[in-house]
């Protein structure tokens, strides 16, 4: 008896045909004293080559198979592409928008607060009479660049969120198992 658990010829005691289980051969060849421990990576080539030898197809058929897989892959991922860029948009308008009002209320807030306050501190500068309208000024133009500075910075935040495309790269990244026919080290 051979231990080589791919020969078709393998039989076991009772004088069954062994074929791919390699379980059954393992189980024979452990009674006759010549088992060995089977490491997870040969139980997965087993399983792979066990699944091509139950097949009974022509390389046409196999060939078509695959085109038509590799096909239906390439469709998915780019209607994931698709759908992630959708949302990506999204987010950058959002991040986009909130920058733009940014703008728009420092420049409101500069028309229409700026004379107030700066009146407001010049006469609590100076006086009545005499107001202080240069310094005022510079004060109050200080104020708004720290608001507009502040509107600023969680615009950028809220477009430092968006990640890219995280799911087609995860799926991009299990195409080459999958083409080799291993989908099992996706999982």
């Amino acid at each position: 008896m051979t231990s080589d658990p791919y020969d078709p010829t393998l039989r076991g005691p009772d004088g069954r045909l062994l074929g791919d289980d390699r379980r059954d051969a393992s189980a024979y060849a452990g009674a006759s004293g010549a088992h060995q421990a089977q490491d997870p990576a040969d139980a997965e080539a087993d399983a792979s080559y066990a699944r091509f030898r139950a097949e009974d197809r022509s390389l046409g058929e196999i060939a078509s198979d695959v085109l038509g897989n590799a096909s239906t892959l390439i469709r998915q991922e780019v209607e994931l592409a698709k759908a992630e860029v959708t949302q990506s948009a999204s987010r950058a308008g959002k991040g986009v928008g909130m920058l733009a009002g940014a703008g728009v209320a420092a420049l409101l807030a500069l028309i229409a607060l700026t004379l107030a306050l700066w009146w407001g501190i010049a006469i609590a500068i100076g006086s009545v009479a005499e107001p202080a309208l240069g310094w005022s000024g510079v004060i109050v133009m200080v104020i708004w660049l720290v608001c507009a500075g502040i509107l600023a910075a969680m615009g950028r935040a809220e477009l430092n969120k968006i990640k890219g495309l995280p799911k087609t790269t995860e799926t991009l990244q299990k195409i080459p198992n999958a083409a080799a026919g291993n989908e099992e080290k996706n999982r």
